[in-house]
């Protein structure tokens, strides 16, 4: 056996206060270490009943070989003679198993070198395993950081026992990132590595306004008010979504807080980025309606609703139109990604516009006639026309019969003067 002393086990003790590595995994790794130092000493890697064991209590490590107690010995690595195993243990007997102590004669020197290699990679292990385990049960929530440095625009944040990186599309655009100063984070990934664990955190993730809501709104944290959507721009806007599943309270109020102080907590904390916040709704017009704010809403006419589209026309007044729209687009990007409904908007003016277009553009059809009915109709003013044609024409013969009747009348007063 060779003697360790106590210094070992505080060594031991000491890093796991200071990296978090148990001590059982350390002295595994020390008697983990003293096998593989011993065969490298005989030159036989491939035995495989060779352990190293630590007293405690004394403080003494020392090698061991397991052999079988047989009558014949065939192979002295593995096995051994009755007789000689009985001079270990009197009660020993045939089939039996018994540990051999083979730790060689000035083999500290040898196995302190070995046991330094194994130790440093075992630590290394551990520590990578440790990190691993431990951001892994933090991927997807939110953290407080300290920024070290700014490396190709990556800003490298200490998050604990290592380094996270977060980069410029995780970054808010125009922020300006201090080393030595304090900032909250959200873990987006965590990638094993052959040296210890990449982590890579945001700043400009959606879910870091979730995150701050429910640690200021008390209402979330309980299940009475639930976030249903969150659509953002980091730097710049934030719409989210709310409802309320106690009808006597408030979802908007709740988040906004007495006086407005949890909202301006939160707009402290993401640097004073403009929140929208909006009631949730089953509906999809009121929801509509909702997301577009601060915009006034005329109409809201559903274009498609299924599974592969979802289209809504939306009609405003002309004084609206920019601030529905926003900067750049901006307000209705955002009230798209809330709703998952593509949002087309129009002014009045442009849809009474469209009308009007649309109706001079479309052919003049002829109306569809009873062609039966036309005929009638036909027939009837042909009739009508040949009964005019005789009245004029019996007009006619009485107007010729009455001047012949007057002729001879004015002959005959014409003779009778003459007589």
């Amino acid at each position: 056996m060779i003697k360790i002393g106590t210094a070992l086990f505080e060594a031991c003790e000491e890093l796991e206060r200071e990296r978090g590595i148990s001590k059982e995994v350390l002295i595994s790794s020390l008697c983990d270490a003293m096998v593989a130092a011993y065969k490298k000493h005989i030159k036989m890697k491939e035995l495989d009943n060779i352990e190293a064991i630590l007293d405690e209590q004394t403080g003494e490590i020392g090698v061991f070989s397991t052999k079988e107690v047989v009558k014949d010995v065939e192979d002295p690595d593995l096995e051994i003679s009755l007789k000689a195993a009985q001079e270990i243990d009197d009660e020993v007997e045939i089939g039996d198993q018994v540990k051999i102590e083979v730790t060689p004669d000035q083999f500290g020197r040898i196995a302190a070198q070995t046991a330094k290699q194994v130790i440093s990679q075992r630590i290394r292990d551990a520590e990578k395993n440790n990190v691993l385990n431990e951001f892994l049960e933090k991927k997807g929530t939110l953290t407080t950081g300290i920024i070290q440095r700014v490396e190709n625009r990556n800003v490298i944040v200490n998050i604990g026992k290592t380094d996270a990186i977060m980069p410029q599309r995780e970054q808010i655009p125009g922020e300006y990132y201090k080393p030595g100063n304090r900032i909250r984070v959200f873990v987006l990934n965590v990638k094993e590595t052959n040296r210890l664990p990449q982590v890579i955190v945001s700043h400009a993730h959606a879910e870091i306004v979730r995150e701050l809501f429910e640690l200021e709104v008390p209402e979330i944290e309980d299940g009475i008010v639930e976030i249903k959507s969150i659509s953002r721009e980091a730097g710049y806007r934030t719409k989210i979504a709310v409802w309320s599943n106690d009808p006597e309270v408030d979802s908007v109020g709740a988040c906004i807080g007495p006086r407005g102080n949890r909202i301006q907590t939160i707009v402290s904390e993401l640097k004073n980025e403009k929140i929208d916040i909006v009631r949730y709704s089953e509906d999809p017009v009121e929801y509509i309606v909702n997301a577009i704010s601060p915009a006034r809403v005329v109409s809201v006419d559903i274009m498609a609703d299924d599974e592969e589209s979802k289209e809504a026309l939306v009609v405003v007044p002309d004084d609206q139109l920019s601030l529905a729209i926003g900067r750049e687009g901006q307000n209705v990007r955002l009230a798209h990604k809330l709703t998952n409904w593509k949002i087309d908007i129009k002014s009045v003016s442009q849809m009474e516009q469209a009308e009007r277009e649309n109706l001079n553009a479309q052919p003049q059809e002829a109306p569809e006639e009873n062609y039966d009915e036309i005929a009638e109709d036909i027939a009837r003013e042909d009739e009508l026309q040949e009964e005019i044609e005789e009245e004029m024409n019996q007009q006619e013969y009485d107007e010729e019969d009455l001047a012949e009747a007057a002729g001879e009348e004015v002959e005959a007063e014409e003779s009778e003067e003459l007589e």
